[in-house]
């Protein structure tokens, strides 16, 4: 029978186990190892069979039970030291407390998804699992962080396969009572919620769940509340679901909801007002309309509210293609704001126009939210090196007369969090090699260049560690292939086989990720043949773990989940090459100790970051990947290969793929496993060991999220925050004002003369020239403009590349024509072709950058005396 009602019935701790139920409302716990041992020890069976979930742990647990562990004194030493523990790290000064810099009071961090642990199933992919491990590594650090994102009753969906290997979907329904959440409340007791207005007179409301992340709260909103209507109820259901309208409100919910929560929180707890509000990708862009509206409020009009907003907002955009990017039709958007629905104080056409594609290329009638997101920051950016390089072209337009090497997008190399994702084993060498204490903080932390003390540690121990977790690993992919199997409708009879699958002395390979086609999951199967052969090499053998996901609208990828699960279903090979669906973080954290090689061949330069890689790395495995994302930054041949890229223009997707391909298997054949099954003098595989040691030693510091966040603060967030305090309603007043000054004068700004004090096209290095203009700058005056010189190498058509820019002086003016006098030196420290040019930039001390308004005056073609090409 079916019951017509579920509620969950919690247990009733002895006093002297109340600590059991703060640990575990805590999500330290999930990379906490003492915690963790520590629920363990209370039932080994029934914590492995709540898949290592305290809240669930502790709702299975008798009575009796219970009352035992209340009079066992030595697991009670353990609960108070571990409880204590907990009070120090969530009290203590840590990092952040030791800083002389004037830091944020608070940061919000807004994200769609967080992946803080399989116990709370709000993650999709890499989005989540970053914003969860930058919450862990701000609470390591002590940033005080307020995390904020949206309570999804179904998450993402749950994977398995059809008899055919078709990918299915299930959406399991989360209870929030039973997961590591509470409600937060009003001062009566009551459940605290926002509400925003919806068009109809109708209104949207939302509870707030609070998610203890070690010192960080996380607020979700929940639209599953009894005031909803229907249709409302289920703005919350599933993570990235539903259709346009479905998902605005998601993004409303979660920019404009959020900022409510965030108030309603400091409110009821007093926590600090944040000072800097961060947001993760374009999906809660609207944070920044919501706290326009607020300032407007308190009297300032819209313009000046936008520039004190943008002064105190990050921007962080995680995709390299513009598919990847919420747009909204702009008539959906204004039927939601204005009067009769959300922020009716604010004209609907100023809220379309910071979203709006004006620039060359966009659709004018589209609704960009990482347009929105770039025009409402006045920092921003990418994810790694060269995905910051490929944000400022991607969205160059919104900064027209820029080179893209301009335009004001920054980047921070994402980064991990090692005790989430590093295995117990790896961290207790480390702890053993240098201590507990400077383990972890070199984990968390971070701050070396190097971890020498790897360097130390015997051969032979590193290849039993990385044997241990192959065979860790192997254990596990049985377990889970014989539940696959079981789920598409095999009998037990017919599974004998997978006890004899992978082997734990075979060089194994890890592929693992979401499935849009540009990650080319099947690249590996393009000569299957050849791939073949290297499974089944009687030498040298390798084995393959796969997994991911396909997004559910995504037949195109489905089809290569197919492809690949067909090809490992194949009886000549299953023992070599296996799929596991429903990847996730409890499978990711047996995969990636337990493989030897991670392999990632996205199309470059389509992966932003790719952090998968990086979690690899910390464990010791060794990266074999395309030089994309963070690999393209720190690659070198010491610690793991370079797929080489057919990425020329001629080139087209089939024909890239082959010589990739092609390019993968000679690395296998030729270079990796010759390496793996090599035995030197001591009988062991000294070249491999050497490039494990290699990559710990020398990736290990730089992978770190402790490493990230920390650059978040110093880079980002504290010079947001001065901006932030230098922008009261007097100065945001007066910036704004300025603005809209420069931005009504700046036809009447023009160059119109430009010499040199030579006449001559060539010149000996070392020299410097004295370089004049005359600017006129129409209704504007000097101190409303910087005058620059921009130098340096000129290719074939005489652009300009790694350009340097000098600020020339005003030396007279203005004169009887109304201009001004400009000079200044030009040195040039450069052999072969070399050039300069003028341009005159908006200035004033409150811009974070010149380009910020996207204006620059150069000299008309017919200005320049001489040629303009000083060496050839």
């Amino acid at each position: 029978m079916k019951a017509i009602r579920r509620f969950t019935v919690r247990p009733v701790l002895p006093d002297p186990l109340r600590p059991l139920s703060d640990l575990a409302r805590n999500l330290r716990w999930s990379w906490h190892a003492e915690t963790r041992d520590l629920f363990q020890s209370v039932d080994p069976e029934r914590w492995a069979s709540s898949g290592g979930d305290p809240i669930r742990l502790l709702g299975s647990m008798r009575a009796e039970r219970l009352a035992e562990l209340a009079e066992d004194r030595h697991f009670l030493r353990r609960l108070t030291a571990v409880a204590d523990d907990l009070r120090d790290y969530v009290t203590g000064p840590r990092w952040y407390q030791t800083q002389t810099a004037e830091l944020p009071a608070a940061i919000a961090y807004f994200s769609p998804e967080f992946g803080i642990t399989a116990a709370l199933p709000q993650y999709s992919g890499g989005l989540g699992i970053l914003a969860g491990d930058h919450l862990k590594a701000a609470s390591d650090l002590g940033v005080p962080l307020i995390g904020v994102g949206l309570l999804y009753r179904h998450g993402y969906f749950r994977q398995t396969l059809s008899r055919e290997g078709w990918q299915q979907e299930h959406y399991p329904v989360l209870d929030p009572n039973e997961l590591p959440v509470v409600l937060l409340e009003e001062e009566d007791g009551t459940p605290a919620q926002v509400s925003l207005a919806l068009p109809g007179g109708r209104r949207l409301h939302a509870r707030i769940w609070l998610a203890q992340v070690g010192r960080v709260p996380l607020l979700m909103l929940d639209s599953d509340v009894e005031e909803n209507d229907l249709g409302e109820r289920g703005v919350t259901d599933r993570l990235y679901g539903g259709g346009s309208e479905h998902r605005l409100l998601q993004e409303m919910l979660l920019g404009i909801g959020g900022v409510r929560a965030v108030r309603t929180y400091c409110r009821l707890t007093g926590h600090p007002a944040p000072e800097v509000f961060h947001t993760n990708e374009g999906h809660a862009g609207f944070l920044g309309l919501e706290r326009i509206a607020e300032l407007c409020d308190e009297g300032l009009d819209f313009d000046a509210a936008l520039e004190a907003v943008r002064a105190g907002t990050v921007f962080t955009t995680h995709t390299p293609v513009p598919a990847g990017i919420d747009r909204f039709d702009r008539e959906l958007v204004a039927r939601h704001f204005g009067p009769g629905a959300e922020l009716p104080r604010i004209e609907v056409e100023r809220v379309l126009r910071l979203g709006m594609e004006t620039y060359p290329g966009g659709e004018p009638n589209l609704f960009n939210m990482a347009v929105m997101g770039l025009r409402l920051a006045q920092r921003a950016n990418g994810v790694s090196l060269l995905h910051g390089q490929v944000s400022r072209e991607m969205f160059s337009g919104l900064w027209p007369g820029f080179d893209p090497e301009e335009v004001p997008i920054t980047s921070v190399t994402n980064g991990v969090h090692a005790p989430t994702w590093v295995a117990p084993e790896v961290i207790r060498l480390g702890a053993r090699q240098i201590g507990a204490q400077r383990a972890e903080d070199a984990l968390t932390v971070g701050g070396s260049e190097r971890w020498d003390s790897v360097t130390d540690i015997p051969d032979q121990d590193i290849w039993e560690l990385r044997r241990s977790l192959r065979e860790q690993l192997v254990t596990e992919v049985r377990e889970r292939l014989r539940v696959s199997w079981r789920q598409r409708g095999a009998g037990a009879a017919e599974l004998g086989w997978i006890d004899q699958v992978l082997d734990p002395d075979v060089l194994t390979i890890g592929f693992a990720r979401r499935v849009p086609s540009y990650k080319r999951l099947t690249l590996m199967l393009r000569d299957r043949d050849r791939l073949m052969s290297l499974l089944l090499h009687p030498e040298r053998p390798v084995q393959i773990v796969v997994a991911g996901k396909a997004h559910p609208a995504d037949d195109g990828g489905k089809r290569l989940v197919q492809e690949l699960v067909r090809f490992a279903d194949d009886p000549r090979v299953r023992h070599r090459i296996v799929f596991l669906p429903d990847y996730g973080m409890a499978m990711a954290q047996k995969l990636y100790p337990g493989c030897d090689i991670w392999l990632n061949n996205p199309l470059r330069p389509l992966e932003a970051c790719g952090t998968s890689g990086m979690k690899a790395a910390l464990n010791g495995c060794l990266n074999l990947s395309v030089l994309d994302g963070w690999w393209d930054e720190w690659f070198q041949p010491d610690f793991g290969w370079a797929i080489p890229t057919a990425d020329g223009q001629g080139t087209d997707t089939d024909r890239r793929d082959d010589l990739e391909a092609a390019a993968l298997y000679d690395l296998l054949e030729q270079r990796i496993t010759p390496r793996f099954y090599e035995r030197g003098r001591s009988g062991l595989p000294d070249r491999w060991i050497e490039m494990v040691r290699r990559t710990l030693t020398h990736l290990g510091p730089k992978v770190l999220a402790g490493r990230m966040v920390r650059e978040y603060v110093e880079r980002l967030y504290t010079p947001a925050a001065h901006a932030h305090r230098a922008l009261d309603a007097d100065a945001a007043r007066g910036l704004a004002e300025w603005k809209a000054r420069v931005r009504a004068a700046w036809h009447g700004v023009t160059v119109d003369h430009v010499e040199t004090s030579t006449t001559t096209a060539t010149a000996e290095l070392g020299s410097t020239l004295t370089l004049r203009v005359r600017v006129a700058l129409g209704e504007l005056g000097p101190e409303d403009v910087e005058v620059q010189a921009v130098s340096g190498r000129v290719d074939a058509e005489d652009r300009i590349t790694d350009a340097t820019a000098v600020p020339l002086k005003p030396v007279g003016g203005p004169d009887m024509e109304g201009r001004w006098a400009y000079e200044g030196p030009l040195s040039l420290d450069r052999t072969g072709p070399y050039g300069y040019t003028v341009r005159i930039l908006p200035d004033h001390p409150l811009l974070a950058s010149h380009a910020e308004l996207g204006l620059v005056a150069v000299p008309a073609d017919d200005v320049v005396e001489g040629a303009g090409v000083l060496l050839r």
